[in-house]
């Protein structure tokens, strides 16, 4: 079974949420959207779009979306069958949340790595 495809997307939290997006949107031109992020739409050899995205966001430290993580950060990796890797994950004693999501953005489950780390895996939409 395949696990981990790729990066789906990266989030992190700052002290000054609103200044350090206000930073990477002059500093580096990231599109920053109104919700704290921006999705970078993905490209083949040629430039021309193709089915994908990564997202890319800051968060308020205060915000406890990573939890029960403390660190930071968390990464969002792409997945081919959500259910499959949750069930083998617990099976090799993983730390597996119980939460799934299931929404029109896909399948999301929640797995903590040994360092506390919370790490987000998505299985995305068909087509996508």
């Amino acid at each position: 079974m395949k696990r981990v495809t790729g990066i789906g997307g990266i989030f992190f939290k700052a002290k000054d949420a609103a200044a350090l997006r206000g930073w990477y949107k002059r500093h580096l031109g990231i599109d920053v959207q109104a919700w704290g992020g921006t999705a970078f739409t993905w490209t083949d050899d040629q430039g021309q779009p193709v089915a994908g995205s990564t997202v890319w966001s800051i968060g308020s430290l205060d915000s406890d979306s990573f939890a029960p993580s403390i660190a930071p950060f968390m990464i969002n990796y792409r997945v081919d069958d959500l259910h499959a890797l949750v069930k083998v994950l617990r099976d090799e004693g993983c730390n597996v949340l119980e939460k799934i999501d299931e929404s029109e953005y896909g399948k999301f489950a929640w797995v903590i790595d040994p360092e506390g780390n919370k790490v987000e895996l998505w299985q995305p939409p068909i087509g996508q």
